[in-house]
This record gives structure tokens, C-alpha cells and sequence, in this order.
């Protein structure tokens, strides 16, 4: 008989396996399996057996979702900030927003890496790279973003569509056709509608290619900010890993100084009691002298008095 009291929650089950290490999810996905048939879902069953066990990348794209949930919000607003300044063409904003998503993203990857780490999954260069890639999706498409925030990605996710979220095509779609002029009566009529319609045609094909200049050049100008934004980042690296390395060489310096002061203090601690030695040894030696010298007067003295008697 089925087991109806261990009724298995199939969100519940989803959030653990999403969780787990990847190298733990297939025999946890087992179990959840099993519970599910002998509580008599066999539905609930066949769709956690069906569950794709996460790559590497995926894993730890869901654990930032899970240990920095605050770090989300973020990601979709500045997301939705990038796509409306490219729709915009707003230069300004885009290149500020550029210079955001750059240093969010190495900084979320930057988390993701000690994450896996400290879980005993070290991520190698191409997992980081899939986390970036990740990380780009969420920001260039809102579906992607969803996924991403859901905490439950299988694979690294790639965007479909460019940071204006629209397609690249820009012809009509199939099916439909452009409106005909209206008939006309007279022959003349009829000419000046087919110049009208004509000069109409120009007008838009030149408006489209208009249009077209401007967004390729304000995606070039994008392609330039960004660049611009990542030789700035590189070189605000290189000057944070030259203030780390100055740090450890100014700490190792003042260890050396703490080291040799002490040493001259004991030094000169050394020389002092060797110099108040000396002095009571001089001391004591000049007694011994006078004294030697005391009685060898005293003795000549004696021998006189001896002589003269």
C-alpha cells in the first residue's frame, strides 16, 4: 500500500537537490525518487528521476543565489538599466552602467569562486568563465535573469537577445504585407498616388537605415565605453594588487626594524654592563696598586731607619 502520510513536496525537493554539490545530487535524486513512488506519486517520481543534475558553472551560479540572495535585486535592476539605456541610445548612461555590470559581475564571480571552494568544489578557469557568462545573461535578458534568480540552473546560460531585448531583424515579418494605396478613379489620380507611395517607400527605407546607423554606432560607442571600462578595471586591479604587494613589503619591513631595534637594545644593553664592568675592574686594580705602591713606601721607609741606626 502507499504511504499517503509521507507525501513528498516537490519544491522542497527542488530547493535540496539545487543545493546539493553536484557530485551528491544523482543519489539524492534517487532517494527523493523512491519516497515519491512509495508515497504513491508516481508522477512526482518520474519528474524528479527526469531532473538534470547541474554543471559545475550552474551549481555554483545557484549557490550565489543562495548565499548572497540580496545580490539579486541588484543584478535585475541593473539589468533593466542597461537594456533601457541601449533602446535609448543614451551614451552616458550606458557607459556609467557598463562600468556597474563589469564590476558586479567580477565581484559575483570573485564570490562564487570561494563559495565552491569552501564547499570543496574549486571551480577551474572555464567554470568561472561560465559564471561571468551566466552573469551576462541575467543582465541582458530579463527571461534569463528569472532563471538565474530562481536558484535552480542546469547549465550555464547564454542570452538570446542583445541588451535592447528586441531582435536584430529588422525586416517585416512573414505573413504580413505592406498596405496598398487606395484605388483610384482617374488616371492621374493613379499617378500621382504611385509617386506619393514611392516617395512614401524612400522615406521609410531612409528613416530605417538612419535609424540603423545610430543604433550600430551607439553599440560600437558601447563596444568602445566597455572597453575603455575594462582597461580601467584591469588597471585599478594591478594598482590593488601593487598596494597589496607594498602592504606586505612595509609589514615585512617593520617586522625587520621591530627585529634589529631589539637586537640594539640588547646590544647596547651588553656594551653598558660590559663598560661598568671594566670600570669597577679598573677600579679595583688601581686599589691593588696603591696599595702595592703604600707598601713599598712603608718598606723603603723601614729600611732607611734600619740603615741609619
Amino acid at each position: 500500500m502507499p504511504d499517503r502520510s509521507a507525501a513528498v513536496d516537490e519544491q522542497a525537493v527542488l530547493d535540496e537537490l539545487y543545493g546539493l554539490r553536484s557530485d551528491r545530487f544523482t543519489a539524492a535524486r534517487t532517494g527523493h525518487a523512491a519516497r515519491a513512488r512509495q508515497a504513491g506519486d508516481r508522477a512526482l517520481a518520474a519528474r524528479i528521476t527526469a531532473l538534470r543534475r547541474p554543471t559545475l558553472a550552474a551549481w555554483a551560479s545557484n549557490q550565489l543565489v543562495r548565499a548572497h540572495p540580496g545580490q539579486v535585486e541588484p543584478i535585475l535592476r541593473l539589468g533593466e538599466g542597461l537594456r533601457r539605456a541601449h533602446r535609448e541610445l543614451d551614451g552616458g548612461r550606458l557607459r556609467e552602467l557598463t562600468e556597474q555590470q563589469r564590476a558586479l559581475v567580477h565581484a559575483l564571480s570573485v564570490q562564487a569562486r570561494r563559495l565552491a571552494a569552501e564547499a570543496g568544489q574549486p571551480l577551474q578557469e572555464a567554470a568561472v568563465q561560465e559564471v561571468e557568462q551566466t552573469l551576462h545573461a541575467a543582465l541582458a535578458d530579463p527571461d534569463a535573469a528569472q532563471q538565474w534568480a530562481g536558484g535552480r540552473l542546469t547549465r550555464a546560460l547564454a542570452a538570446a537577445v542583445d541588451l535592447t531585448g528586441a531582435t536584430s531583424r529588422l525586416t517585416r515579418p512573414a505573413g504580413t504585407e505592406a498596405p496598398s494605396p487606395p484605388a483610384r478613379h482617374r488616371a492621374g489620380r493613379r499617378v500621382g498616388g504611385a509617386k506619393s507611395a514611392v516617395a512614401d517607400q524612400n522615406r521609410r527605407e531612409r528613416e530605417q537605415r538612419e535609424r540603423q546607423e545610430r543604433i550600430t554606432q551607439a553599440r560600437r560607442q558601447a563596444e568602445t565605453d566597455a572597453r575603455e571600462a575594462a582597461a580601467r578595471a584591469d588597471d585599478a586591479t594591478t594598482a590593488r594588487q601593487a598596494l597589496y604587494i607594498a602592504e606586505a613589503d612595509l609589514t615585512l619591513a617593520e617586522s625587520d626594524v621591530e627585529r634589529l631595534t631589539g637586537e640594539l637594545r640588547r646590544a647596547e644593553a651588553v656594551q653598558r654592563q660590559a663598560r661598568r664592568g671594566a670600570g669597577q675592574r679598573w677600579q679595583e686594580a688601581d686599589a691593588v696598586a696603591q696599595q702595592a705602591r703604600q707598601r713599598a713606601a712603608d718598606s723603603a721607609a723601614r729600611a732607611k731607619e734600619a740603615g741609619s741606626s
